[in-house]
């Protein structure tokens, strides 16, 4: 029993009610104490709530309303008693009648009295019995806070109105559609996922909502006032039970937290608080563990309890419809289909034919999935079947794992026609999946604290098979052509969808999890039947599943050198193909505003050129020369009708071969007939275009060492990302720069005026270039904030290119690249190209860098620069740190 200080000692009735704020702040300092010192988090919330009824029942005596007819309720989560630090104050004063002057005056005071005393955040509503009727008749929400109306004092003969008008104006049928649509609209408001990054912990899927929604549907039925009473009445199980009080207590532990160290009712779990409420919950950093190792394992644990509730409220709500609703239609029929000797189907859902079918047969457990993704008419499982399911799923076990029958049923699984993904995420949602591959199951729930990987390992895992599901749907054609009609083409669809399931298994053991993630995937598939050559396909697009992106995105495609590379490491089409088809739906499926039309051009020409070095043969050597005459002609074909044949000449001769390498034939052509256009005039010349799907920036002129620095810093303040770069030095001193940007208000193409405001404000601003106009600084935005990158700065030679290759990694913010850029300005370091790459909070950005005479930074230079990039880099941070 928890002691709190009596109202008496801190003011008497007709007194001022100051005291009466005071005593609420020492019953919150108590019920704190009572919570660090241990007190389970149920017996606090209940106490907050009892102390809050003598709060309220004081001031009703204190306004004279004990002497009508009235009578107070507490409503909503008040009148569940489920009470945080600042959950809104619900009461609902009832009356037969009208109010007469007097009373209502009574009223008023009571009212004004409770928004006098601190710490209260009253909603209060006056109502008329009839008025409460059409009130709740109208509004659903209405209807469910009468459902839990609690009397704290007042008229007695009152007491039973709220249940009997919500019975009166709600029919079970009705309420149950409105409840589930109501469900149905806030999952939408959530992605449909218990699984994001700031998850809300009160309304997404898986929260407290979803535990109060069994709630609402149950007692309007059976009239109850405690969820324990379900169990005496056959609803829900004593096992069930214990399931959704213990998250009860974990999600309100947090949600105490959140209140505490916002001091509001916040339920949003944001970046801003996760790291401290892991702390106050016990998860901490241990030595040699990475920084963020707390949080991940603190919201792993949210995630998979958010799923146990969604899990079990989808059970009850479907339960309570399939036992109670449907069967008191007045025209229903039920519909009864023989499967086999384990299953039927019961309107449409898989029941199984017994009890105990599961533990006579278990092999049933898997073949449940197998007939759900063989029949796309099966509609789910019905709720007293998926009860039975549940329960079984726990029993999965080595002996079980390794049983032919069912290894031969997963595999069949693997192969099914229809829905794989629906299958697999409804075998990882009641406990198949997980237990049958247990690797599986150590990634379920397991996030990764970065703004990169938007969903849990396992969420993104069966998104990727989604994906690659999708690229043999007509629909998808238009959205990925290239990539759909390769995967068309692929022989075995079920070595990719292994290869899927097991690429990140192995994250969050430490190690490479690409290399551990193969290992586990050539010992299933050896276990499970699969022939040598099969199983080392399946390691392969394992242990190389990322080898495509960065290969993209890291390094120069443009150059025959690294593709013809690239080529050789994927040895034959079959190869190609299979990586291709598994990285598009990977990136897809990790942040889908990854997947932008730049990053699909370059997989596309990755992809392509890899093609036509593999089928031509790959010990035929790169012919630099002929690659060059091939442009060449190429473009001169296309240039002669406009422009003489000498003209064209005369601006080729100032280029070197490395332009004719790396610049396809469009470009060449672009770039020329520009040129050629722009004759004498001495202003910039400034081009810009879509092209591949990419907006593409082109600008041409005089050569100064400022000239990135100052590009870049005009491209932020006109509020465009440089994605990729590519910058030629003339022979005669003049700069060729082609600029791949991103435009974040997203209307340079499609508004005239601002595209030719840009093209004005880079030739005015290289007209001027002398005066850099430096970076821009910005506030971060409040998500970037929360993240900690460690900067990192490699500069390496690249013998080929006879330049050096400077790698750095930061925490992305605003105008980053326009000071990087300024850095090298003032160092004196000419950049020829650059790869942009930001992945959630981080950036990755590559430069290829000379001094000014041509040649690379020694040794010795490379590492004072390097030490001088870094140190900018760490200043960045710590006024990003400030900032916070």
């Amino acid at each position: 029993m928890l002691d709190f200080p009596p109202i008496s000692e801190y003011v008497r009735l007709g007194q001022d009610l100051q005291g009466l704020t005071t005593w609420r702040e020492q019953v919150e300092d108590k019920l704190d104490q009572y919570f660090a010192d241990g007190v389970n988090i149920r017996d606090v919330v209940t106490a907050r709530s009892d102390q809050i009824d003598l709060a309220l029942d004081f001031l009703w005596q204190n306004a004279g309303l004990d002497q009508t007819d009235l009578a107070l309720f507490a409503v909503g989560g008040y009148g569940r008693r489920e009470m945080l630090p600042y959950s809104d104050v619900d009461v609902l004063i009832l009356s037969e009648e009208e109010l007469d002057e007097a009373t209502e005056d009574k009223v008023k005071t009571f009212v004004s009295s409770l928004w006098d005393v601190g710490n209260f955040k009253p909603g209060i509503s006056v109502r008329t019995i009839k008025a409460c009727f059409d009130q709740a008749t109208a509004d659903v929400t209405i209807a469910t806070s009468l459902i839990e109306a609690r009397l704290l004092t007042g008229n007695e003969q009152l007491k039973k109105w709220p249940r009997r008008i919500v019975a009166e104006s709600w029919t079970d049928k009705t309420f149950f559609d409105a409840k589930v649509l109501e469900q149905k609209k806030r999952y939408e408001q959530h992605n449909n996922t218990e699984s994001n990054l700031e998850p809300d912990i009160k309304n997404a899927p898986g929260g407290l909502r979803d535990m109060n929604q069994i709630g609402w549907i149950a007692k309007r039925h059976f009239r109850v006032n405690r969820i324990y009473d379900f169990v005496h009445l056959g609803f829900i199980s004593e096992f069930e039970l214990a399931i959704l009080e213990k998250a009860e207590n974990f999600l309100w532990e947090i949600r105490h937290h959140l209140h505490r160290l916002t001091k509001r009712d916040e339920n949003r779990l944001l970046f801003d608080y996760q790291r401290e409420v892991a702390g106050l919950l016990g998860y901490t950093r241990e030595e040699g563990q990475h920084p963020n190792h707390a949080i991940e394992q603190f919201m792993k644990r949210y995630y998979q309890i958010a799923q146990s509730v969604s899990t079990l409220s989808e059970l009850l709500v479907n339960y309570f419809n399939e036992s109670v609703i449907i069967p008191r239609l007045a025209d229903y029929e039920r519909q009864i289909e023989p499967v086999n000797k384990n299953f039927k189907l019961v309107d449409g859902k898989l029941a199984v034919n017994h009890h105990k079918v599961f533990s006579e047969t278990p092999s049933a457990i898997l073949e449940v999935f197998y007939l759900m993704a063989n029949n796309p008419d099966i509609q789910g499982i019905r709720s007293r079947t998926l009860r039975l399911l549940l329960l079984a799923a726990k029993k999965i076990d080595q002996n079980f794992r390794d049983n032919p029958a069912h290894k031969a049923l997963f595999l069949a699984i693997i192969r099914s026609p229809f829905r794989l993904y629906d299958t697999l995420v409804a075998m990882r949602r009641y406990g198949v999946l997980g237990n049958y591959i247990p690797a599986f199951g150590q990634i379920m729930g397991l996030m990764q604290y970065d703004l990169f990987h938007i969903y849990t390992v396992d969420a993104h895992t069966l998104l990727l098979i989604r994906n690659l599901n999708r690229f043999a749907e007509p629909e998808f054609g238009k959205q990925y052509p290239v990539v759909c009609n390769v995967f068309q083409r692929l022989a075995r669809k079920d070595i990719i969808f292994i290869a899927a399931l097991f690429h990140d298994i192995a994250k969050g053991r430490g190690g490479d999890h690409s290399e551990l993630g193969a290992e586990d995937a050539i010992e299933f598939c050896r276990a499970h039947g699969l022939s040598e050559r099969d199983g080392k396909m399946v390691a392969w697009l394992t242990r190389n599943h990322l080898m495509m992106s960065l290969t993209a995105q890291k390094k120069d495609i443009s150059d025959p050198d690294v593709v013809q590379s690239y080529a050789e490491a994927m040895g034959d089409m079959e190869h190609l193909d299979y990586l291709y088809c598994l990285t598009v739906a990977d990136i897809n499926a990790t942040n889908p505003t990854l997947w932008t039309n730049w990053k699909a051009s370059l997989m596309r020409q990755l992809y392509s050129q890899s093609r036509e070095i593999i089928r031509g043969g790959l010990d035929r050597p790169v012919d630099h020369q002929m690659l060059i005459e091939d442009t060449k002609f190429s473009a001169i074909e296309k240039l002669s009708d406009e422009f003489p044949p000498f003209e064209i000449e005369e601006v080729w001769k100032e280029l070197g071969d490395d332009y004719f390498l790396k610049e396809t034939v469009d470009e060449v052509v672009w770039h020329t007939s520009a040129i050629l256009r722009h004759g004498e005039n001495s202003d910039p010349l400034v081009l810009i275009r879509e092209h591949r799907k990419a907006i593409q920036l082109f600008i041409y002129t005089r050569d100064t060492p400022n000239l990135f620095a100052t590009t870049v810093a005009i491209l932020d303040r006109l509020n465009l990302d440089v994605q990729d770069a590519r910058i030629i030095t003339a022979a005669t001193n003049f700069s060729l720069d082609t600029y791949v940007i991103h435009d974040r208000l997203g209307s340079i193409m499609s508004d005239a005026s601002r595209k030719q405001q840009v093209i004005d404000t880079l030739v005015k601003g290289l007209n001027q270039v002398d005066q850099y106009p430096g970076w821009m600084q910005r506030r971060i935005p409040r998500r970037l904030r929360h993240f900690e990158v460690e900067n990192s700065v490699d500069i390496r030679l690249n013998r080929a290119l006879n330049q050096n290759m400077v790698e750095i990694s930061t925490l992305d913010q605003p105008g980053l690249l326009a000071r990087i850029g300024g850095l090298f300005m003032m160092q004196g370091i000419d950049i020829h190209s650059a790869r942009i790459a930001t992945l959630g909070e981080k950036a990755e950005d590559i430069f290829f860098v000379t001094k000014p005479d041509g040649t690379p930074l020694t040794e010795k230079e490379s590492a004072i620069f390097a030490e001088q990039l870094k140190g900018a880099l760490d200043e960045a941070s710590n006024q990003v740190t400030i900032q916070h």
